[in-house]
């Protein structure tokens, strides 16, 4: 995707809010108990945000598209994604606040409760005005479930930007409401799909078999195969694999696989936003080997847990040198 040593930039389109992430004994008692947890903070969330911030830490030019409400979390949502060295083209709503989410985090899971707030406000005419006269790149949409209107002009808005020369991504995350309907017409317009292994499994079963198959079992292979499904659409599916790392598969042609690192895991949100960000960074540095690409994203992933919340330790290229990932690539290097 680069040329002459430049890097493709990134566009992302999603959500912009705040997580308040608390750890320790978080399963909620009821019955106006009070109980004690181990830590809280409040960080920069929303999938698109992470996504967005582990870009530009990886030397990626990027920019993110959203709206978030005129108030304090607002304003420290774009702050802190400028200090990641993103270029925030965030409108401001008056009259909504902004999104924001709890999360109760433990060191195998979590659960996650959400204000939507102005998660779901964006809309393509927006996406439109602000790529409108820039040269083609990449754009990756996250969090498709929580931005309803967006998801309904998704098509036609993919359709349109490839047509014009843009390469395209989805993380569709998941669907509070688990129908998963919509797909079937954006995939087609997605180069690249980046779903965990739960979600591969309910987007296969909501889609139904395909050439590859997709009814699901028990086993790994029935997963590839719904993989080949989902492809059989014509995205690339790129699949987190948890602590085994991920792999990824098309319509055709053998499944690439990637272990994760050996981590001390402190908090496990967002690390399939950092796999996310870690993989299309490798395409922007023009990294066109499949097996290079998931090297990135299974080493991005697995050290976003070290830190807490998303962006509390996202990866660096520094952090990849000695992982033996940088060194064709003089533009990387910096």
């Amino acid at each position: 995707m680069s040329a002459g040593g430049a890097v493709t930039p990134v566009v992302v389109l999603g959500d912009a809010n705040v997580d308040l992430v608390l750890r320790g004994d978080v399963v909620p008692r009821f019955g106006q108990a009070e109980q004690l947890v181990e830590s809280g903070e409040l960080v920069l969330g929303g999938s698109a945000s992470i996504a967005a911030a582990g870009l530009a830490r990886l030397g990626v030019p990027t920019t993110l598209i959203s709206r978030v409400g005129d108030d304090a979390f607002g304003r420290y949502t774009v702050e802190t994604l400028e200090a990641c060295g993103v270029v925030v083209e965030a409108e401001v709503d008056t009259v909504l606040p902004t999104g924001f989410s709890v999360i109760l985090s433990t060191p195998g899971d979590r659960a996650i409760l959400t204000v939507p707030g102005t998660i779901p406000t964006l809309r393509a005419a927006r996406v439109r005005d602000a790529l409108a006269g820039r040269p083609p790149g990449h754009v990756h949409v996250a969090s498709y479930f929580l931005q309803p209107a967006l998801a309904a002009e998704l098509p036609a808005l993919l359709a349109d930007l490839r047509r014009a020369g843009w390469t395209t991504s989805l993380d569709t995350n998941w669907d509070p409401a688990e129908r998963w309907t919509g797909l079937a017409d954006v995939l087609q317009h997605v180069d690249v799909l980046l779903p965990n292994t739960a979600e591969l499994r309910a987007i296969a079963t909501a889609l139904g078999p395909g050439p590859g198959g997709g009814r699901l079992g028990a086993d790994a292979d029935d997963d590839v195969a719904a993989a080949r499904a989902v492809a059989s659409l014509g995205p690339r599916v790129a699949v987190k694999d948890g602590a085994d790392g991920g792999w990824s598969v098309g319509a055709s042609g053998p499944v690439v696989r990637a272990a994760g690192l050996e981590v001390d895991v402190v908090d496990t949100t967002g690390a399939g936003d950092s796999f996310d960000a870690g993989y299309l960074a490798a395409m922007a540095h023009g990294r066109h080997e499949e097996a290079v690409r998931l090297r990135w994203a299974t080493a991005t992933g697995s050290l976003s847990t070290l830190g807490a919340g998303g962006t509390g330790r996202q990866a660096t290229l520094a952090d990849l040198r000695p992982l033996g990932m940088l060194a064709s690539h003089p533009a990387e290097a910096r």
